[in-house]
């Protein structure tokens, strides 16, 4: 009995340390300023946010995963002289050391397929997912189609 406990309390250490090794990393980007543009019915709409990586390495974030909506894409709006194109895109690199902002007429999503209509002043829960492993949990706030939020739901909003 002896040599048994005595084995496991070998194992067990060991066995933590592996479990350690494959979580996922820490996260380098941090995700702040959500928001997501309130569009009626079943009209697409966009999210905006900003990203700071504090890594040492520029990091790409590889997709949004949200269940509010049916499919969020990676898009930047391309403008040539007079006019202008969205572009999806599959990645999005963030420097090293540096902020990236998705705004409007720059880089956002796309958000298609809205499970249920959104309302002004609520908050949608997001996951943005990196090419490094991290996935970063964020709460996005749902304005009107100006980018404002009502006055009714300012009281609860953290951006």
């Amino acid at each position: 009995m002896t040599r048994i406990i005595r084995n496991l309390a070998v194992a067990l250490p060991l066995c933590a340390a592996s479990l350690v090794a494959f979580a996922a990393p820490a996260a380098t980007v941090k995700v702040s300023d959500c928001w997501i543009r309130s569009m009626p019915g079943d009209v697409p709409s966009g999210g905006y946010f900003k990203l700071m990586n504090t890594g040492d390495k520029p990091v790409d974030l590889d997709g949004v995963s949200t269940k509010a909506f049916g499919m969020a894409m990676l898009h930047q709006t391309q403008s040539n002289g007079s006019t202008s194109k969205m572009v999806m895109l599959d990645k999005v690199t963030v420097p090293a050391h540096a902020p990236l902002a998705f705004a409007p007429g720059g880089y956002h999503l796309m958000l298609e397929q809205p499970v249920k209509p959104l309302k002004v002043g609520s908050s949608i829960p997001m996951t943005f997912e990196f090419s490094d492993g991290a996935r970063v949990d964020a709460t996005c706030a749902v304005r009107n189609a100006s980018g404002m939020a009502s006055m009714q739901g300012m009281s609860g909003m953290s951006n």
